[in-house]
Order: C-alpha cells, then sequence, then structure tokens
C-alpha cells in the first residue's frame, strides 16, 4: 500500500529498536513521532534521526509510560490521529531483585504491562471510531512460557501478548490491525554484556525490516528470527514435572 504522507507515533521511541524502526519506516515515505519521558533528549534523537534520512520529517513528544493521566492529553494533542502506532517500551529489570523488592518489581510489571496496556486501549478505541489503524505491540519470547531466570518480565510480557490478542480479536472487523511482535535476543544496549548465540540474536535494524513488513503484509504474530517459532514451541511442549527441574 503507499506509505507516503502516512503517519507511525513510536511509543517509547528513543530505544536501539525504537530508532531503527523508525528510521525503516521514515525511509519508506512516512512521518515519524518519537515519544520519550524527557523533550530535549527525545528532540535530539529525532534530529539525528532526521539527519539520516534526508527529506523525512521527525517530530517529538513527550511521554512517561507510568504516567497514565497524561495518555488522554497526549493524545489530544496529536495534530493528527497516526496511521500505526508502535509500541516499543519496556523493561528488562533484574529478576532477583524484583523477586526480593516489591516496588522493582512492580516498575517491571507497570512498564512492560500495565501502562503499556492502558495506553494501547485508548488508541485502539480512536482507531476502531475511525475505521483504520494498525498497532504495532512489541512482546518478547519471555511471555510464552515462565521461567525462572525472568519470570517477572516474562509475565508482563504474557499479559501484553494476550492483550495484543484480544485487542486483534475484538478488532479483526472494525479495519484495524493488530500485529505482535516477539523478537527474541536482540543486540542493543539493555542486552549489553550479555553472551547472545548467533543464531539466535537479531540487530536493530532486522527488527526494524521485520515489523515494516508484518504490517505491509498485515501479519498477526511475527518471530523476528523463525527458529524462535520452533524453539518456544519446544520450550512450551515441556511437560512441568521436568521443565521445574531444569535451569532455564
Amino acid at each position: 500500500m503507499p506509505s507516503q504522507g502516512k503517519s507511525l507515533l513510536v511509543i517509547g521511541g528513543t530505544s536501539d529498536i525504537a530508532k531503527a524502526t523508525a528510521l525503516t519506516f521514515a525511509k519508506e515515505g512516512w512521518n515519524v513521532t518519537i515519544s520519550g519521558r524527557e523533550l530535549p533528549a527525545t528532540r535530539a534523537e529525532a534530529a539525528n534521526l532526521e539527519l539520516r534520512i534526508p527529506g523525512s520529517t521527525i517530530t517529538a513528544v513527550v511521554l512517561d509510560i507510568l504516567d497514565t493521566a497524561s495518555f488522554m492529553p497526549l493524545l489530544d494533542s496529536l495534530p493528527v490521529l497516526p496511521d500505526a502506532v508502535l509500541l516499543a517500551v519496556g523493561l528488562l529489570g533484574e529478576q532477583t531483585l524484583a523477586e526480593r523488592r516489591t516496588d522493582h518489581a512492580e516498575l517491571i510489571m507497570r512498564s512492560n504491562f500495565e501502562g503499556p496496556c492502558l495506553l494501547l486501549g485508548l488508541i485502539a478505541s480512536r482507531f476502531e471510531d475511525r475505521g483504520s489503524g494498525t498497532i504495532i505491540g512489541i512482546s518478547s519470547v519471555a511471555g510464552d512460557r515462565g521461567r525462572a531466570s525472568n519470570y517477572v518480565y516474562g509475565a508482563a510480557k504474557a499479559g501484553l501478548t494476550a492483550f495484543l490478542s484480544g485487542l486483534r480479536n475484538r478488532l479483526a472487523a472494525k479495519g484495524v490491525h493488530v500485529l505482535t511482535v516477539k523478537p527474541g535476543f536482540v543486540r542493543t544496549r539493555m542486552t549489553a554484556g550479555m553472551k547472545l548465540p548467533a543464531t539466535l540474536t537479531a540487530e536493530p535494524q532486522e527488527l526494524g525490516e521485520a515489523i515494516y513488513s508484518g504490517v505491509q503484509k498485515r501479519r498477526n504474530v511475527i518471530y523476528v528470527r523463525p527458529t524462535w517459532w520452533l524453539v518456544m514451541t519446544i520450550i512450551r511442549s515441556i511437560p512441568e514435572s521436568l521443565f521445574k527441574k531444569l535451569r532455564l
């Protein structure tokens, strides 16, 4: 479908994945708005992205995914309702810390589930009223099954995956497309220092291109590296009696 003049709002627009996806859409002629918690830093990111794509239009707005009271005013302040919204906000957190401190567990859950779902719910209703729109939610393979190493983060992402599935079911006949993205490992600042398997690890730009392709093809769920689908199918199929003995 023609992309010239279409608009994308990126929620959590200063992450490596968000910036790579914004660049991909901008190259295809989309006008992009990125959000961040601090306007000066977000504006700087927008200006940097514009320099990389001559002729592109990339603007910045303030959004804190934990400040749910600000969601409605933000949407009302946009010049136009975007054609697509990319949810790229999230917080990995520390599992061991979340097991001991409820405030850290709450931060992980609110950053990955509560805030994103409340905001996407508002956007979904506006898209439904208009009769068109695309919602792209970056979830995680961590939500496919709870594992001891990251189950607080995984539980929040499982909730996001279920929420996106529900939106897709609700909006399928309303002209609104909902895409769930499960990246697996991505080489970003968030995973810096981790030993990641090369065959399962994507680069941010690879993710951006996969998301753009998924939107164009109106896919429902994508694993950025197809191998992840097989890996998680195997992990989900392990009987609980055996699974609880594994160190995953």
